[in-house]
């Protein structure tokens, strides 16, 4: 019950917007970040709070949660970020995520196999944390199309509705 799956990660984010950003409210993500998060925002008519990113490449960690808990909205990276390739710290993901209660933090782990530590340990001790991955890259099934979600049942059970509103036989027999 702290599983979805999707056809690829890409069906996984686009639900995670349908589900959890809405058009009253932005939400936060880095201006310079996975290029597939403004389409989904477009698609859904979803505001967006663009976080600069630091001299160095890095996150503006601080200024994200500042603007999350401002707009009242969910926080949505990926780590490492693409395209930068830097790394957040699991500590500084759990700052992120305790800090902002009431909001959805969505971490996009795509290419977390290439270095860093997953933040899915998190999802035990954190309900507004969700963590994204797929089997396209370090796991070498990109024709599969299979990505998944990981978070609190409650979570869970918000995408599987509207998974099953809108396509519900997305994923072949594999």
């Amino acid at each position: 019950d702290m599983i979805y799956s999707g056809n690829g990660s890409d069906e996984v984010l686009s639900f995670i917007f349908y589900a959890f950003f809405d058009s009253s409210k932005k939400f936060v993500m880095p201006e310079f970040t996975y290029s597939f998060y403004p389409v989904y925002a477009g698609y859904y008519d979803i505001p967006m709070d663009l976080v600069p990113l630091n001299e160095d490449w890095s996150l503006n960690m601080d200024e994200m949660v500042n603007r999350a808990k401002e707009n009242k909205s969910g926080i949505i990276f990926a780590n490492p970020n693409a395209p930068t390739g830097l790394i957040l710290s699991l500590s500084d993901i759990e700052k992120i995520v305790k800090s902002n209660p009431r909001n959805v933090v969505i971490i996009d782990e795509a290419y977390i196999d290439f270095g860093g530590e997953s933040a899915v340990p998190l999802i035990k001790k954190y309900d507004n944390l969700l963590v994204t991955q797929t089997f396209s890259k370090s796991r070498s099934m990109a024709g599969a199309r299979l990505g998944f979600g990981i978070g609190s049942a409650a979570l869970m059970q918000d995408l599987k509705t509207i998974k099953y509103s809108t396509n519900p036989y997305n994923i072949n027999s594999m």
